[in-house]
């Protein structure tokens, strides 16, 4: 059962509940038509100077949205893993690293794996199986869908019980960590089917049906998200999340080991001379993206304002510049990718969703980005993003 949650939070947090106003009630519907009751956070002017750590903020979400109770313990293993995965990637160059290099594999977008994305892969898949919470997950690096239970064997399994579905790119682009430029790690968060069910009695083919039907969990547009983040690597480390309603940006204290929040009620600035592209690829795209592009380099598009180029090739790099700064972000299709690079599920969905609850915009060039049903784990679409 899906339950939006609403969540209004002031942009100034902390914990003084007995000295804030009382919290305000929303009314939602579920899936099922069942109405709701859900409560804002409060909180008071303490956090100007102090801050709130990620722990906290989830702590007074859960507190005063029990319905949420289970998606902040999530957080929790998200946290973590991020904190594993920076300290992952500043060591990576270091001559005594162990992921340093290639695997030899080939994963199944045809590329090839470097042992920092299997490392993380893996370090992400437990963090999250170990939440007691999640039913099924999908990730650039596994070839399929897996049931969260199998994270040791190719055996598939379904667990009963858990609520959610998980999908995340563990570390994009990984290609750029030699040269020391931005990655990060995307994540989207949908709920799991609970009538979900497989036969533990039945064995090999028999399930296949079953299977099938309850690893199509992941193949949700993202409309369906519940939550979406990203960790972002760079002259520090960000957690920028939404749970539904505004987009908050935390920043990783390192003296001490917390994720304290910096920018909270995220907006994306409503206009802005900034574009996002791989330029290199001019030529290829169709006349209509082409001229869009051209007329905003030369300043001769529907604005009058000559934009200027920053990109960085690393989609959470490029996507958390563009919050801050506004501006457009794409990887549109050409000739050689008509439908793109970036996948669909665990890429150009939970960002859509983080960029929307900022106030901005996503779209593929004619339909918005997550409305679109994926029909495979894998797919690839055309993303085009940013201030409206």
């Amino acid at each position: 059962m899906k339950v939006v949650a609403t969540l209004i939070l002031s942009s100034c947090l902390g914990l003084a509940t007995g000295f804030a106003p009382a919290a305000p009630a929303f009314r939602t519907k579920t899936s099922l038509n069942v109405e709701t009751t859900t409560r804002a956070p409060v909180f008071d002017e303490v956090c100007e100077t102090t801050g709130v750590t990620l722990k906290r903020f989830m702590t007074e979400v859960a507190m005063l949205n029990p319905e949420l109770q289970e998606i902040t313990t999530l957080f929790g293993a998200i946290e973590t893993a991020c904190k594993a995965i920076t300290n992952l990637v500043k060591r990576s160059q270091l001559p005594s690293s162990e992921t340093l290099g290639y695997e030899g594999n080939i994963n199944v977008q045809g590329e090839d794996q470097k042992k920092l994305d299997v490392i993380t892969n893996d370090l992400l898949k437990r963090a999250l199986r170990f939440t007691g919470k999640l039913g099924v997950l999908a990730s650039e690096e596994e070839d399929a869908p897996v049931g969260i239970a199998s994270s040791d064997n190719k055996e598939i399994l379904i667990e009963d019980g858990e609520r959610y579905v998980a999908v995340f790119d563990p570390l994009d682009g990984s290609s750029n960590v030699d040269a020391g430029i931005p990655t990060g790690t995307i994540i989207g968060i949908y709920e799991h089917d609970e009538s979900c069910e497989v036969d533990p009695a039945c064995v090999g083919e028999e399930c296949t049906e079953e299977e099938a039907r309850c690893l199509a969990n992941t193949l949700q547009p993202g409309t369906n998200l519940v939550a979406a983040a990203y960790c972002l690597y760079s002259s520090s480390t960000f957690l920028v999340l939404t749970l539904g309603n505004g987009v908050y940006m935390f920043t990783l204290d390192e003296q001490i080991g917390e994720f304290v929040l910096s920018k909270p009620d995220v907006k994306i600035p409503e206009t802005s001379s900034i574009i996002s592209f791989n330029e290199a690829n001019l030529d290829k795209w169709d006349p209509p993206m082409k001229e869009t592009v051209v007329n905003w380099r030369q300043g001769t598009g529907k604005s009058g304002k000559k934009f200027s180029s920053r990109y960085i090739g690393s989609m959470v790099g490029d996507v958390h510049r563009t919050l801050l700064y506004g501006g457009v972000f794409g990887y549109p299709g050409d000739t050689k990718n008509p439908n793109g690079k970036l996948r669909l599920l665990y890429e150009g969905a939970p960002m859509s969703f983080i960029m929307e609850q900022a106030g901005g915009v996503s779209t593929t060039g004619t339909e918005r980005v997550m409305e679109i049903n994926p029909s495979q784990v894998h797919q690839r679409v055309p993303v085009i993003m940013g201030s409206k």
